[in-house]
């Protein structure tokens, strides 16, 4: 399981590798070894022509993290429309970097909340009306707590201002939506606040 970082200067070379000690950091996606099938690519949008390259290496089966210094949602939409399976901070702090590379190695997409919150405003009502959408479990099986984290995840809230919201901590934040995203069979944030609307549409109907 190796952190492969494509960048033509490496920007973020000391991040990356306080992140993941074993991280290879590449200037071009030529120089690229055969790849496990638990390899992670991250594409760093100094490189040129990064989407490009993003469509190529996804077309492949790789699955790819775009990295950014300066993110907007904008440019997180051109990565996800090009097959990336996330988008983050360049320099951003280890743990995020972790939970980045657990969701999509678990199959999950991986956003900021501001583009969690755009696309569920964008997607669910399109769901929720799709004759062909199957029926969404009940969230009856989760526990009090457990359906709390879920709504304020559904609404885009990060784990530290569910954390303030609760008056919890992170750790069991993320242990509660651990458990949240088994119970539910979903990868990802995105997906389960999709659920939480059809669930909510579905009541309304």
């Amino acid at each position: 399981m190796t952190e492969y970082f494509i960048s033509p200067s490496a920007r973020a070379l000391d991040v990356w590798r306080k992140a993941f000690s074993s991280a290879v950091v590449l200037g071009s996606a030529e120089q690229l070894p055969a790849l496990a099938a638990d390899d992670l690519v991250w594409v760093d949008v100094e490189l040129d022509d990064w989407a490009g390259t993003v469509r190529s290496l996804t077309a492949r089966g790789v699955r790819v993290v775009v990295v950014s210094a300066l993110p907007a949602d904008e440019q997180a939409l051109l990565a996800l429309d090009s097959g990336a399976r996330g988008y983050c901070h360049a320099f951003a702090a280890a743990g995020l970097f972790h939970e980045v590379a657990l969701v999509v190695r678990h199959g999950g997409l991986w956003v900021g909340p501001h583009l969690l919150a755009r696309l569920i405003t964008g997607l669910a009502p399109q769901l929720a009306q799709a004759p062909e959408a199957p029926a969404a479990p009940a969230l009856d099986e989760l526990s009090p707590r457990e359906r709390e984290v879920t709504i304020a995840v559904a609404e885009g809230l990060t784990n530290k201002q569910v954390a303030l919201r609760l008056d919890i901590s992170e750790r069991t934040v993320k242990a509660h939506l651990a458990a949240v995203f088994d119970k539910l069979g979903v990868p990802d944030r995105l997906q389960l606040a999709l659920l939480v609307s059809r669930v909510g549409a579905q009541a309304q109907a």
